[in-house]
């Protein structure tokens, strides 16, 4: 081989100062790794120490850059409200299959992030919040028939749901804020019936709408007459002869004295009054 070829330094051959140089290069990286997190915007951590009493319950870690010993691992929870969608199947009070879709609203305490990590774990929306949703609304549906989930009684149905639901998840470390039914099905049949009956009882109110607004006109037609029949009757009551002789001898006056009237008193007319003949 050529005296030119460059051969690769043995390890033996490097200094030792450069070896432990290298080497603690390696490790302070290595550390920097381990010991260096971020925790993203809407998120917590929960850490875990291994070498002391296991899950740090005390502590919950905020958003931002953390140092860490490279032994200790961090949890990452998101920490901000999250929808979780269910679909249930559920019985009447009367036995009946009824399904339901639902989006509850929840987040975990964050104080109590620790806990929730120690007790429940990173799967809580499987192992607590769908089981105690779950219970809660085959509770609250049992009390109910088919019409009332369907009609009347579902805003009602939805708010003990969630308060029966959260009495539940108050002790699991989780905060529910709202749930929603989001829809209602029945077997056919029985929606069918309940829609024949709803609309049967419209048309119904429609009817007595009607009777009691006919039922208004005819007595507000019946006091107009009798207001008008009573002005009569006191009208007719106060007009004496000598107020009507008295209403005769003004009109008479008044055409007389219009620049287009020609009159002409012909002897006297009923009761005293003036005959006038005259205008166009």
């Amino acid at each position: 081989m050529s005296d030119n070829v460059y051969e690769m330094p043995q390890m033996g051959n490097w200094p030792k100062k450069t070896i432990y140089t290298v080497i603690g290069a390696i490790l302070v990286i290595f550390f920097l790794v381990k010991s260096t997190i971020t925790i993203d915007s809407g998120y917590a951590g929960v850490i875990y120490k291994p070498f002391s009493n296991g899950v740090d319950t005390k502590t919950t870690y905020g958003e931002g850059f953390h140092l860490i010993a490279p032994w200790n691992k961090m949890f990452k929870y998101e920490v901000r409200q999250q929808e979780v969608f269910e679909k249930l199947s559920v019985l009447s009070s009367n036995g009946l299959d009824i399904k339901l879709e639902a989006s509850i609203w929840c987040q975990p305490q964050y104080e109590q992030l620790g806990l929730l990590h120690q007790k429940r774990g990173q799967e809580y929306i499987e192992r607590v919040i769908r089981p105690a949703v779950r219970s809660a609304t085959r509770s609250v549906v049992g009390r109910y028939t088919p019409e009332q989930i369907y009609s009347s009684k579902r805003d009602a149905i939805q708010e003990e749901i969630f308060d029966e639901t959260k009495k539940i998840l108050d002790r699991q470390y989780v905060q529910l804020n709202d749930i929603l039914i989001r829809d209602v099905t029945l077997p056919p049949t029985i929606k069918g019936a309940i829609e024949r009956k709803l609309k049967q009882e419209q048309e119904a109110l429609e009817y007595e709408f009607r009777l009691a607004k006919a039922k208004q006109e005819a007595e507000r037609q019946r006091i107009d007459a009798e207001g008008k029949a009573k002005a009569n009757t006191i009208l007719s009551a106060s007009l004496t002869d000598k107020i009507l002789k008295e209403k005769g001898i003004e009109a008479t006056k008044d055409l007389a004295s219009s620049a287009n009237a020609k009159v002409i008193v012909v002897g006297s007319g009923k009761d005293g009054l003036p005959l006038i003949l005259g205008g166009n």
